[in-house]
């Protein structure tokens, strides 16, 4: 899944529009809605959107299976 529909659906879970999140990141809504149709987020704004949306970001080793919390 890319990241940008898993935002999506943690937003509609936690009933938050792309107006509001694009408030809590400062930036214009036009900009959030860009951003989430090109699936185009740098790592540190999945960070800042996890933390708004009070998600953790884990990163899974592929051949050991170790995981990172970020």
């Amino acid at each position: 899944m890319a990241g940008a529909a898993i935002i999506k659906q943690i937003m509609i879970e936690r009933n938050m529009s792309v107006q509001e999140l694009a408030n809590k990141l400062n930036i214009k809504s036009q900009s959030m809605s860009n951003k989430l149709h090109r699936d185009n987020f740098s790592f540190k704004e999945l960070l800042l959107i996890a933390d708004i949306l009070e998600c953790d970001v884990k990163i899974i080793t592929r051949d050991t299976n170790k995981t990172f919390e970020v």
